[in-house]
């Protein structure tokens, strides 16, 4: 459906747990507070808010966490959720730790998509970023992602500090059929304090490597990464640059955490509760189509990221969804 902007909402990320195996120190640093189990979702629960979002005309679905291959039932939920009828894709990020074992069967539930998140290729790098010494883990499920046939991202966050990870990170499109995003830090929880380079600064180091770099029109995902090509990559460049380019306009997106909060904007704190009308003595399919229409139709104009004063989500980036 449209919002009051007459913005197009067909997009829904699902963030079906808090909970994940690294401690990124900008996601999810060590002592942040986890969510009790009984506040969180049951798979149920998100299925019926797939199909109240498919009447809606929401037929893309961002299966998220923390690490959602970390909850107990996670590829049962992807067969349910692309069997449901009006659900035209289902993708997945994760970490990839646990990726290898289950790549074969989510190619044949015939996920559209995954996801890896990796910020440096270095091993000792990745550990200091991560907490967890689980490199080699990544890169088998990313080989085994490749191996069975599904389309396969990079998510790279640009962190400070982080030009000398960004060529060695890049060519894993090199000789591989993968797309490699860098994604700003959105300024809210720990990652208002871990601000990197902006899109222009990443492009100058990537055009010393690949000078013939250039942007290509091409639909790659349903997010709002600007990609780009090079003679010398099988895959592409992202630039996820939400802070300092602003995309609002052609926002197409809204978000649930794992408690039930329906997120229209990533930076405001505000939400509406579907939890405790999913969990009411009274509740209908009805009554959650029709407060969903009223969450996408309310929908702000834009986020507030270049106002720090005016960003009002206060928690971190694992309790809201990546």
């Amino acid at each position: 459906m449209k919002d009051r902007f007459g913005r197009n909402i067909d997009y829904i990320r699902f963030s079906i747990t808090d909970r994940c195996n690294l401690r990124c120190r900008y996601c999810m640093p060590e002592g942040v507070k986890l969510e009790q189990h009984e506040n969180m979702l049951t798979y149920e629960e998100f299925l019926r808010i797939a199909d109240a979002a498919v009447q809606l005309g929401i037929t893309r679905f961002k299966i998220t966490g923390g690490e959602p291959l970390v909850r107990q039932g996670c590829a049962d939920f992807i067969a349910r959720l692309k069997a449901m009828p009006g659900v035209e894709q289902v993708t997945l990020t994760t970490n990839g730790i646990l990726l290898a074992p289950l790549a074969s069967r989510l190619a044949a539930l015939r996920l559209d998509g995954v996801n890896i998140s990796l910020d440096s290729n270095d091993p000792k790098d990745f550990t200091a970023i991560t907490g967890f010494d689980e490199y080699v883990q990544v890169m088998q499920g990313l080989e085994a992602s490749l191996a069975a046939g599904l389309k396969t991202k990079l998510n790279c966050v640009l962190l400070p500090g982080c030009e000398h990870r960004l060529l060695p990170l890049a060519q894993f499109a090199q000789n591989r059929p993968v797309d490699v995003r860098f994604i700003e830090v959105m300024p809210i929880g720990q990652g208002a304090r871990s601000l990197g380079p902006d899109r222009d600064a990443v492009l100058r180091v990537l055009k010393e490597r690949w000078p013939d770099l250039h942007p290509v029109e091409e639909i790659r995902g349903n997010g709002p990464a600007h990609y780009y090509a090079a003679a010398g990559l099988t895959g592409r460049i992202g630039l996820i640059d939400a802070v300092s380019h602003k995309f609002c306009e052609h926002c197409n997106r809204v978000r649930l955490t794992s408690t039930g909060l329906l997120k229209p904007c990533l930076c405001y704190g505000e939400g509406i509760d579907l939890r405790t009308l999913l969990r009411s003595d009274e509740n209908n399919q009805e009554d959650l189509v029709d407060v969903l229409r009223q969450a996408i139709w309310s929908k702000p104009r834009a986020h507030c990221f270049d106002d720090v004063a005016a960003i009002t989500e206060q928690k971190t980036m694992s309790e809201i969804g990546g």
